[in-house]
């Protein structure tokens, strides 16, 4: 295939896989189109992409992954949120901050914030209500103010780190008055842009193809739940990314420590970072642990002095109604056990496996163990908010590995299951499942390839020395 054919492909390619996000973005499909099918095609589309760029010229490679990554963040901010309501808590909490309160210190509806509401929060058909009469969960002594808002769990405080409310803070303070929701969605899909940008220099500072950015830059994930669910998540991945970058190559300690800020900062953003976290703690431990360590104390003692213990805000809840504590999150084992044993063996392959990664994985290479970390996260605790796999789509692109995407596609089937009356009867179940079979699938198939190609190089160079030992062979007679 020639370049001009095969650009003309990856093209066509974008260009479909943009007009499925479009049609995401602006559902306008009957009841008898599921959202799914859409997902799945334009899963279809970036993969057939990703694989054709592979055989472009870098230049024409580094053009495409730019212009393409930035159009479908176009096509998917084009539009208001659709597939998560987390934005609207975003806004309001930098509202609050922005009048001088405290995050942490009081729930939405609490009487102390009447006065912030306006229209875009608070409409009076928005889908969260609170009935007259409602007390605070936290505070039975104090009655909410009745209303309906765009804002999740009205009732109970937020749930995001000190880091990610800075975020908001300053997205609420740049923005134009009656703005919407636009500024927060060009936020979110500036920063997958700009990691975008900081693939592309950092696989080519690190001697790798830089047409892997391809797998961050053109996944529908990244559109969807960047530029039009908005999901802070991208901040703390690119803050990871950055970390990752700093802490694979030996250097001076300062090196190091900055490393291990950023991935503090990454982690007070939102905690899935810390899944990358044993893979970068073979080489300077110490320094990595305790600036990390150093950088979430600094960013929680401001709110710690504030609220006090409010600061943990609605992560206890959280993982309480989310079936952590009990053992029903876990749709993969649940498949075999449930109760606290599902929640135990959870444990004990997430443990495994840190272990596995702390003790294994090549300093110099930290993505490839942190994408098992990730993808084994994923696998185990099966979540139903795909946004989460944001970050092991990074380091994907980084590792090379695409199948481990299976696990971020995996969240689309959970998020979507509604496909009429050919829905999943178990589709977290199926869908991680399926994932799992995959991937366990391709790294088999990886690594018999590569026994055969070390098998192959032994073999040959096994011949050679017999060749050059045996007497007048391969030998220069003297004239």
């Amino acid at each position: 295939m020639s370049v001009r054919v095969r650009v003309a492909v990856v093209c066509a390619a974008l260009a479909a896989a943009t007009g499925l996000v479009l049609l995401l973005a602006h559902p306008a499909w009957d009841a008898p189109i599921r959202p799914l099918p859409v997902v799945g095609a334009a899963w279809i589309a970036f993969a057939a992409a990703a694989w054709l760029v592979r055989g472009l010229p870098i230049r024409w490679s580094v053009a495409l992954i730019l212009l393409g990554g930035i159009v479908l963040q176009l096509a998917a901010l084009s539009a208001p949120p659709q597939q998560s309501t987390d934005m609207y808590r975003y806004i309001w909490d930098g509202r609050v901050q922005a009048a001088g309160i405290d995050p942490y210190a009081y729930v939405p509806t609490a009487p102390q914030l009447a006065g912030l509401r306006d229209e875009l929060l608070w409409p009076a058909d928005g889908p969260f209500c609170v009935k007259p009469g409602v007390r605070d969960p936290g505070d039975p002594a104090l009655t909410l103010v009745p209303g309906c808002t765009m804002i999740n769990r009205p009732t109970v405080p937020t749930i995001y780190p000190p880091v990610a409310e800075a975020y908001f803070l300053a997205i609420y303070e740049l923005s134009p008055a009656g703005s919407g929701t636009t500024p927060m969605q060009a936020a979110a899909a500036a920063c997958a842009i700009l990691i975008t940008v900081l693939l592309l220099y950092a696989l080519r500072w690190l001697g790798r193809d830089v047409r892997r950015a391809a797998l961050w830059a053109w996944c529908p994930m990244v559109a969807l739940e960047a530029g039009n669910n908005a999901h802070v998540d991208v901040v703390a991945v690119g803050l990871t990314a950055v970390a990752l970058v700093l802490l694979a190559r030996p250097g001076r300690l300062r090196r190091t420590v900055l490393g291990g800020v950023l991935l503090g900062l990454a982690i007070a953003t939102k905690v899935t970072p810390v899944l990358a976290g044993p893979a970068v703690l073979r080489r300077r431990w110490a320094a990595v642990v305790a600036s990390a360590a150093g950088a979430v104390a600094v960013v929680y003692v401001p709110h710690l002095l504030a609220v006090g213990g409010k600061v943990i805000g609605y992560l206890p809840g959280y993982l309480q109604e989310d079936g952590f504590a009990n053992g029903t999150r876990f749709n993969v084992i649940a498949l075999l056990f449930s109760g606290h044993e599902a929640t135990l063996i959870a444990v004990a392959v997430l443990a495994v496996t840190g272990l596995a990664v702390l003790r294994f994985a090549d300093p110099d290479d930290p993505w490839r163990g942190a994408v098992v970390m990730t993808g084994v996260a994923l696998a185990v605790t099966t979540p139903y908010l795909q946004w989460y796999a944001l970050l092991l789509v990074m380091l994907v692109a980084f590792d090379g590995r695409a199948e481990w995407l299976a696990f971020a596609a995996a969240g689309y089937v959970y998020a979507e299951p509604d496909l009429g009356r050919f829905t999943l009867p178990d589709p977290g179940a199926v869908g991680y499942g399926a994932a799992i079979v995959f991937v366990a699938a391709v790294s088999l198939a990886r690594h018999i390839q590569a026994r055969r190609a070390g098998a192959r190089r032994a073999e040959s160079e096994r011949s050679y020395q017999v060749l050059t030992a045996a007497p007048g062979v391969l030998q220069t007679t003297p004239q």
